[in-house]
């Protein structure tokens, strides 16, 4: 008897965490590597935030469990900013904290699809989108976008992808991989789509929603179409704008029944987040924000030099997206061509392997979130390495035949 579930054949590992642990190890043997495959920020965690879980340790309000769906200090603050910022009301039984958005998106999915559901994706996705739907018994339907549509899906492919067995689509604005964000006209058009679909639910993914550049305004499409609101999961998190990844915190607003079915679930897996984390996310959405642009100009500034200097390079032509921190050049001009090694390129994948192994550049290719030939490079590192990286990468393109 097979001890593995068969669906498990079906999925694959995250290519970002490859990626990242691929680096690693390289760096470990004594290799010159530039890892720039992590979706994380290179800034700490403030210190107001810190002294927020220590003071949670020392004064004992950490030591216990928490309610399964979080503290309700940590609901109130998410309540809080969904208001503030979205202009969205909930009430405590319509939110959730979870181990990560990560875990909000795979309890969701979880609890609503049943085998032959459908979940939209638009591509270039975040690698786990489409393996928690197989995980969960449904099934993804990719939707393609395109770089001179500025990687944003049009309505018209998104309505031609919709059938009688969509249960969801997943959105996500600013994106991973590519940093395309939807300005608030561009998303209307998507949810105007929607709404003449009611048994489409949305589960939108807004963890850059801080994360924006160049005057950009952000918005989420139960904002957008109050018609909406009722089938449309808002998920965020403090992982990227508050330099907590580690920390493990995401959290989400939506109709009470379905959260608490996800509640449920979440009691029969992991049960609560770590309490400390939820008290230091307390402070997160409560406490001083004036640290977000303060890091958002610095990480313009990065996006600008890496485009800048990725569009001089022989054979890649890479967009200027509009949020999180990441780019998405597409390494079409090099397929064909013959590295140093004396390897052909003939898909991105061969071309981040061959630039890892002759410059010590780590990427992800573009394949990996359903797109290509393209790579992601996160620039959420010092800026001295994101010169030298680039550079290695105008030299290595430069050495191609």
């Amino acid at each position: 008897m097979a001890l593995l579930k068969d669906s498990l054949s079906r999925i694959k590992p995250s290519a970002t965490m490859a990626v990242t642990d691929k680096a690693r190890a390289l760096k470990a043997a004594g290799r010159d590597v530039i890892g720039l495959g992590a979706g994380e920020p290179d800034f700490d965690t403030p210190d107001n935030i810190k002294q927020a879980a220590i003071k949670a340790i020392e004064s004992g309000r950490a030591s216990k469990y928490t309610a399964v769906e979080g503290l309700a200090e940590l609901k109130t603050a998410v309540i809080g900013k969904f208001k503030r910022e979205n202009n969205l009301d909930y009430k405590p039984n319509q939110i959730i904290v979870s181990t990560g958005g990560k875990q909000v998106l795979f309890n969701a999915l979880m609890v609503t699809l049943n085998p032959g559901d459908e979940v939209i994706i638009p591509a270039p996705y975040w690698v786990s989108y489409p393996d928690m739907v197989l995980l969960a018994g449904g099934e993804p339907v990719i939707v393609p976008s395109r770089m001179e549509d500025g990687f944003k899906m049009k309505p018209e492919a998104l309505e031609k992808a919709i059938t009688p067995r969509t249960k969801w689509i997943i959105f996500n604005s600013p994106s991973n991989p590519t940093g395309a964000a939807y300005t608030k006209a561009e998303l209307k058009t998507i949810t105007d789509v929607l709404v003449r679909h009611p048994q489409v639910w949305v589960m939108t993914d807004d963890m850059y929603e801080h994360l924006v550049y160049d005057d950009f305004v952000f918005t989420t499409p139960a904002q957008i179409e109050p018609k909406l609101y009722d089938r449309t999961l808002t998920v965020n998190g403090v992982s990227k704008a508050y330099c907590m990844t580690g920390w493990r915190i995401g959290y989400a607003g939506g109709p009470a029944e379905l959260i608490k079915a996800m509640a449920t679930i979440q009691s029969q897996s992991t049960s609560n987040p770590s309490s400390i984390s939820q008290w230091a996310a307390v402070e997160a959405l409560n406490g001083p924000q004036d640290f977000i642009p303060v890091n958002n100009k610095v990480f313009k500034e990065r996006r600008d030099l890496v485009v800048s200097m990725l569009n001089q390079a022989k054979g890649i032509e890479c967009p200027r997206p509009e949020g999180a921190f990441y780019v998405y050049p597409s390494c079409a001009g090099t397929i064909g061509k013959t590295a140093p090694s004396g390897k052909v390129i003939a898909n991105d994948e061969d071309f981040v392997t061959e630039l890892l192994e002759n410059e010590g550049v780590a990427v992800v290719q573009g394949s990996a979130f359903g797109l290509g030939p393209a790579f992601r490079i996160s620039y959420a590192t010092k800026t001295s390495d994101l010169e030298d990286a680039c550079k290695r990468i105008q030299r290595f393109c430069g050495n191609l035949r």
